[in-house]
């Protein structure tokens, strides 16, 4: 499967998180491989997003976000959990990055439960930090180039059905943007 190339991340950050929905995340750990279809993203931009962490400024967590489409931009949050996005942004704005919510499992569910101490398959990756235990995504795949890297990249897919659009979730500010998408598969 080809790896999904740079300029597909290179549009408004809003258009790829709909065109990431349905596409196949693909985690290789030694000779195990876990994969799992899109099924949820939310977009997060720059000086028109306060819920975003570019809005204000460059830091050392959010770097990423200015700079390059297609590089992995994990951040820990709430003290314990990861959470795994996808820096995407056409040339007009200056950060930008798709958060991956929730994944629908295809292969290594054997090492996906595992990794979560679940075997409930509903339960599995339908969140954030869910998604990230069950593919063993940590700061270590901080920075990571999804579009050449043969440990964690994004591939098509499956064509995309009806995409429900709704406000982000866990969020305080901007909530009237309606930039969490959501398939059912």
């Amino acid at each position: 499967m080809n790896t999904l190339p740079r300029e597909f991340y290179l549009k408004d950050t809003v258009t790829v998180a709909k065109k990431l929905l349905g596409k196949r995340i693909i985690r290789k750990i030694g000779r195990t491989e876990i994969s799992g279809i899109i099924t949820e993203t939310e977009a997060y931009r720059h000086k028109d997003d306060p819920a975003s962490h570019a809005h204000r400024s460059i830091t050392e967590r959010n770097k990423v976000m200015f700079g390059e489409v297609g590089i992995s931009y994990v951040y820990f949050t709430y003290g314990m959990y990861y959470c795994f996005n996808v820096v995407a942004k056409n040339k007009k704005t200056k950060a930008g990055a798709v958060l991956i919510r929730a994944i629908h499992p295809e292969k290594g569910l054997k090492t996906m439960q595992k990794n979560r101490k679940q075997d409930n398959l509903k339960n599995l990756t339908n969140g954030p930090a869910k998604l990230t235990q069950a593919l063993q995504i940590t700061k270590e795949q901080y920075g990571l180039d999804l579009t050449n890297d043969s440990k964690l990249y994004i591939t098509e897919g499956i064509d995309k059905k009806k995409i429900i659009s709704s406000p982000r979730i866990g969020i305080k500010e901007a909530t009237d943007k309606l930039w969490n998408f959501k398939i059912e598969i």
